[in-house]
């Protein structure tokens, strides 16, 4: 058999732009957690089933007739449109067309790759606050933009910092950011991985400065419906003049406990989403037709039980509440204080107070967290995630003494990983 030479991918066979983007955080420490058996507080998916009325809905959906299973229409199969349109037009108070303000999308992953490759041009700014989703980044890069960032900060006067609140966005230093090329801002509320629920005030900060310069902001809402202590999510999108300018971001997945379903969805002004859809079409095309219909279905549901102890999203949010106090309580029992957060699924623990022994000298060059969830994975069995992926390399070393845990989860999982914590040997 001849031979046949080895292509260099890394030469003109390939695109500049994927340089540096093939690295990704999940790959990585899933992979490792899966090869050490550990217990996996790292992913972000819960372990437990969605609902039954949802899961009801997809098998009703899959015996739904032939149409089912077919495609459906590009931009959103319509009766999951026209739910997403009824219920959301009473919370941004604003009527939403469904054909021309919502993109239906494979996951908010997809949302947000078709917002950056659609509005962001060669050379463009886009501000974004840290810490951040690690998409965000390479998404930007990929559309030729170039990523400008700011991060949130634990208050000067706050003394201890115990909960996400605590950390805030100085007006100043974000104004600061913005020259004549920015184009976007970009936002995360509740926010991965620290869980900050930005307040009204907060988001009419960044409104009047995205109308002062008129910029557009892409709010990446997933966690919208988990907020915890009282803490209330507002969509900057309700705010006057702001409509027009944002893109929201939406995932079934986070909604319904059903991360798998892969069905997500940007809403904003139709102006705007047209631009999305162009990049949409010429992707994907279309998402799983039955996965859309169950959606539907699911908010159809929510739509006649909002605000009532019968709601999804009522319930949701109070069981996982109970597992954050859980784990909040464990980690403080040895010695990680655990920042409280306001919302989503994720609790960061500061570590700073702990001394270790990493043993394996040849990772020195990596930022202390990577080497201490290395270590926790390899020597305790037990997965998290490092909070300095989350930011950008020029803000990354104030903030490598964070981890991320985890809490959606089953309890038997939450008291496995309350075991190994227990008998840590710091």
């Amino acid at each position: 058999m001849r031979n046949c030479p080895q292509i260099n991918m890394t030469g003109r066979l390939s695109a500049l732009r994927t340089d540096g983007v093939d690295k990704n955080v999940w790959v990585e420490f899933t992979k490792l957690a899966a090869d050490y058996k550990a217990v996996n507080l790292g992913q972000g998916f819960p372990d437990f089933s969605p609902p039954k009325f949802v899961q009801d809905a997809f098998c009703n959906a899959l015996n739904g007739g032939p149409l089912m299973h077919q495609y459906t229409r590009a931009f959103g199969h319509p009766s999951l449109v026209k739910s997403l349109s009824k219920f959301f037009s009473r919370i941004v108070g604003h009527e939403i067309d469904p054909f021309e303000d919502l993109l239906v999308t494979v996951g908010a992953y997809q949302a947000l790759y078709c917002a950056f490759q659609a509005l962001v041009d060669e050379g463009d700014e886009v501000i974004i606050v840290e810490p951040f989703f690690d998409c965000y980044h390479p998404m930007v890069m990929m559309a030729g933009g170039k990523a400008v960032y700011v991060p949130l900060r634990p208050k000067a006067d706050s003394g201890a910092v115990l909960s996400s609140g605590d950390w805030v966005l100085s007006s100043e230093e974000l104004s600061s950011k913005i020259t004549p090329h920015t184009k976007a801002i970009v936002i995360n509320t509740p926010n991965n991985p620290l869980g900050k629920v930005y307040k009204t005030e907060e988001l009419q900060m960044i409104a009047d400065l995205c109308i002062k310069h008129d910029l557009l902001c892409i709010s990446d809402e997933v966690y919208e419906w988990l907020t915890y202590d009282g803490a209330k999510h507002v969509k900057i999108a309700s705010l006057p003049g702001m409509w027009e300018r944002t893109i929201t971001v939406g995932s079934a997945g986070k909604t319904f406990s059903a991360t798998g379903w892969k069905v997500g969805w940007a809403m904003g002004a139709g102006s705007v989403i047209k631009r999305l859809k162009a990049m949409h079409q010429m992707s994907v095309f279309d998402c799983a037709t039955a996965a859309q219909e169950a959606v539907a279905q699911g908010f159809e549901r929510e739509y006649k039980v909002f605000a009532t102890p019968e709601s999804y999203f009522h319930q949701l949010p109070a069981m996982l509440q109970q597992k954050r106090n859980k784990l909040a309580s464990c980690l403080q029992s040895v010695g990680l204080q655990p920042i409280m957060p306001e919302g989503g699924y994720f609790i960061m623990a500061d570590i700073s107070s702990l001394t270790v022994d990493f043993k394996d000298q040849s990772a020195e060059d990596e930022p202390y967290d990577f080497r201490f969830v290395k270590w926790m994975i390899k020597e305790k069995g037990l997965a998290t995630i490092p909070v300095s992926a989350f930011y950008s390399p020029e803000h990354s070393k104030e903030f490598d003494k964070y981890i991320r845990f985890c809490f959606v989860k089953e309890d038997s999982t939450l008291d496995a990983a309350e075991d190994i914590l227990r008998n840590f040997s710091l």
